[in-house]
């Protein structure tokens, strides 16, 4: 029985990471024939987009498959009658994120997509482009699936839930894959051994329990940790302590050394930004590289300076996901969704990223039961930074923006909060519609 073919829309289609997506649907072909993927941007991406096409037609042609690939910058066109959307834009591109995470660093705090200031700014530029998305997703494809990977991805998905009447939408990120990759190499075992319970947020999650051969190792783990023998996502910065280690009894995704690490990370973040510049920078130097090779006219596969970029390999995570749903594989994947009882500490409406079995109906959460007792503090604070943040991204109300800034973790007080969300609004406001600077200007909330 032949397989059926599907559309796929890609938002954000001339990110340097296209490819391998593309190589991912490429390689699941057999299984699920892709008919034709849609690669779509916004005019300032045009050229990017234009490399990027050419690059996946070769890839296309040199794999020898019948999918088709269509670059454009109509995104009605692009998603009418798709069978999945995936998302992975960046509203004012790495430029912004440039002043995501320099302009807090002149205010002592950090910067960075997913956390702190720089999430937030990232947040009020993306989700209601995202929101836009969606709208157009009701008229054209009614019945797709919204796969967002752009981030911050549990605060899209968050957004998309609670403000518009969209359900079937999934955020992904390939942090909770990493770390079961590192598990795996530690234990030094054949990954289908190994089960790992996530729990937690999008750059916010745990490995609470972690089996192998249904037996429970993760006090082995941290040890194998603690002792460093093995790295398992240990942040950038310096491993955990161990006897902290230890005591939490679970593995954390190494951004939470942004706020259990802050000050040697603020330290480190003004360092680089004065010698080498902060990432976002080291980023666009590694975009202009990969981009360079990507117009090679005889280039067919993934180049190796691809592994460089903090977002790689997240084709495994999405073509799995994708996958699992058209085939309703029904396997267990990690993935950000409501929680729906699937956590007992937070409210069944709101997002979490956590084990869910892939059906063809969608992801149905895993019990996990409540969260470890020194963990759920600072899961229920960003998560009220996220609601709070995402109504600032909806309704443009500064006050609201203001709130969100001042709960962040990251943010030492409201006293500090105002003259950095003034100049990040001031730096944004080309990207920042809903919010109405004119006025806050007039009535001297920006000075």
């Amino acid at each position: 029985m032949a397989k059926r073919a599907i559309k796929i829309a890609t938002i954000g289609g001339g990110s340097g990471y296209t490819p391998e997506l593309v190589k991912g649907f490429l390689d699941r072909y057999d299984e699920m024939p892709v008919r034709e993927l849609w690669l779509v941007d916004v005019p300032s991406g045009e050229e990017k987009l234009n490399v990027i096409g050419a690059m996946a037609k070769r890839m296309v042609k040199a794999a020898g498959k019948p999918m088709k690939i269509v670059t454009t910058l109509d995104r009605e066109a692009a998603l009418a009658d798709a069978d999945f959307v995936t998302t992975q834009f960046r509203v004012g591109q790495l430029p912004a994120r440039v002043n995501d995470e320099n302009i807090p660093i002149k205010y002592g705090t950090l910067g960075q997509e997913t956390n702190g200031a720089g999430e937030l700014m990232m947040a009020m530029r993306s989700i209601p482009v995202l929101i836009d998305i969606v709208h157009d997703m009701e008229r054209l494809c009614p019945e797709a699936w919204l796969i967002n990977f752009a981030n911050p991805a549990g605060m899209m998905t968050e957004a998309v839930l609670h403000y518009t009447n969209w359900t079937k939408v999934i955020g992904l990120c390939n942090g909770p894959d990493n770390i079961r990759r590192d598990i795996v190499k530690a234990l030094d075992v054949d990954p289908a051994r190994v089960y790992v319970e996530f729990i937690g947020l999008n750059h916010l999650v745990f490995a609470k329990h972690i089996y192998l051969d249904g037996q429970d190792v993760t006090a082995h783990v941290i040890k194998l940790v603690t002792s460093q023998k093995q790295r398992v996502d240990n942040p950038g910065i310096g491993n955990w302590d161990g006897d902290f280690l230890q005591s939490l009894g679970v593995i954390p995704i190494s951004y939470l050394q942004y706020y259990w690490k802050n000050k040697q990370v603020v330290a480190e973040e003004q360092r680089a930004a004065a010698h080498e510049g902060s990432r976002a920078v080291v980023a666009e130097r590694l975009e202009k590289q990969l981009f360079d090779i990507y117009r090679d006219p005889t280039l067919v596969t993934l180049p190796e300076e691809l592994k460089k970029r903090g977002g790689s390999g997240y084709s495994r995570a999405s073509c799995n996901l994708i996958y699992s749903i058209y085939a309703d594989k029904r396997d267990v994947q990690v993935v950000n969704v409501a929680n729906n009882g699937g956590c007992l500490d937070l409210a069944p409406d709101s997002v979490m990223e956590m084990n869910c079995i892939i059906t063809g109906h969608g992801p149905v959460p895993l019990a996990t039961g409540h969260l470890p007792q020194a963990c759920a503090g600072i899961v229920h604070e960003m998560k009220s930074f996220e609601q709070v943040g995402c109504q600032a991204a909806v309704s443009g109300d500064y006050a609201t923006a203001l709130k969100a800034l001042t709960i962040n973790p990251a943010v030492h007080s409201d006293v500090d909060a105002r003259p950095l969300l003034n100049e990040l609004l001031v730096a944004n406001e080309q990207y920042l519609p809903q919010v109405d600077l004119a006025k806050l200007r007039a009535d001297g909330t920006l000075k």
